[in-house]
């Protein structure tokens, strides 16, 4: 597996990394403990050394996961979370808030620290910008936490690009992590021109459109209840009957790359810049292989610029997500 570097403090990880969200939280009940931790270690094996959680998923059971399984591999692999959610205090899954107060974020460190068995967290992102709290408070406090020793790098997650530069005139951000992917290129716009021009990695989350663009749901696929993608405007079946152009087009062009539709959409993702590492998910060993393999897969000049024509001939239909929730990124 090759290697990329993100920002310019020196975090180096594998080209492709591990979301590890989908196996405790959004995408129906959580696997079973003992195969995710597998699957992970067997991540290791294969290369990968970039592993992605969150205290809000599960909440806790996630980090708590990611936190066992990789235990064997201390110094070799690197582990991002995320602070900026108020929790329940019953435990429950959800939220009450956004809450991105220095001493919470200081309390969620400590806390993700004891669930992952670390001295010290490799990438502390703020989860959600929090209107409440001026940026600069939360990359000070970010600051505090890595001269203490307790986190390496700061990143921010779905932040626009005046919050970003405001952060990283107080604390150097290594990375944002936003969705993005063949359906989801906002970030093309402004954000990355402002991260190739700061020196910041970019870390696309849902790089295969929360499962929609490796070809296998359809407009009849139905959900168990508890998928988040049930209440997606992206995901109704209407959305999902328009949007097969775009798995069309990433299943002709795999066809002549001898690789798959979810193959080709990682592979175009790592050819945008040498500093994106995109993090798909998965709780399947084959899929997770499946993923790897776009780091083998080579995108001529003449392939991308395919891809980008016929991709903007296709208008993706329906909202990444409900107005609620949009209203809580940056962008």
């Amino acid at each position: 597996m090759q290697k990329r570097k993100l920002g310019s403090g020196g975090l180096e990880v594998s080209a492709i990394g591990l979301g590890c969200m989908g196996m405790s939280f959004g995408y129906g009940p959580a696997a079973d403990t003992r195969e995710m931790t597998a699957l992970i270690r067997t991540a290791v094996e294969r290369g990968v050394t970039f592993f992605d959680t969150a205290e809000v998923y599960g909440p806790y059971a996630n980090e708590l996961l990611v936190g066992e399984a990789l235990a064997p591999f201390r110094g070799q692999v690197a582990i991002a979370t995320k602070f900026g959610f108020q929790l329940k205090p019953d435990g429950t899954p959800g939220f009450i808030g956004l809450d991105s107060r220095p001493d919470h974020i200081k309390e969620v460190a400590d806390a993700s620290l004891q669930r992952l068995k670390l001295e010290t967290i490799d990438l502390f992102y703020q989860h959600r910008v929090d209107p409440e709290v001026p940026i600069e408070d939360v990359a000070g406090a970010v600051k505090d936490l890595i001269q203490a020793g307790k986190v390496k790098h700061f990143g921010l997650s779905e932040a626009g690009v005046q919050t970003i530069r405001r952060a990283h005139a107080v604390q150097p951000v290594t990375a944002l992590q936003s969705e993005y992917s063949l359906w989801t290129r906002t970030p093309e716009e402004e954000v990355i021109p402002a991260l190739e021009e700061l020196g910041i990695g970019f870390v696309p989350y849902s790089p295969l459109g929360k499962g929609f663009l490796t070809g296998k749901i359809v407009e009849s696929t139905s959900f168990d209840s508890t998928d988040f993608r049930n209440v997606l405007p992206r995901f109704t079946p209407e959305a999902r009957k328009a949007n097969q152009a775009m798995v069309d087009l990433l299943t002709s062009i795999g066809k002549q790359k001898n690789a798959t539709p979810a193959q080709i959409a990682l592979a175009w993702l790592l050819a945008q810049k040498p500093w994106i590492v995109p993090i798909p998910g998965t709780t399947k060993l084959h899929r997770m292989e499946e993923n790897l393999g776009a780091a083998a897969v080579e995108l001529t000049g003449d392939d991308l610029s395919q891809i980008d024509s016929a991709a903007g001939e296709i208008s993706v239909q329906g909202a990444r997500y409900p107005e609620h929730i949009e209203k809580m990124t940056g962008l």
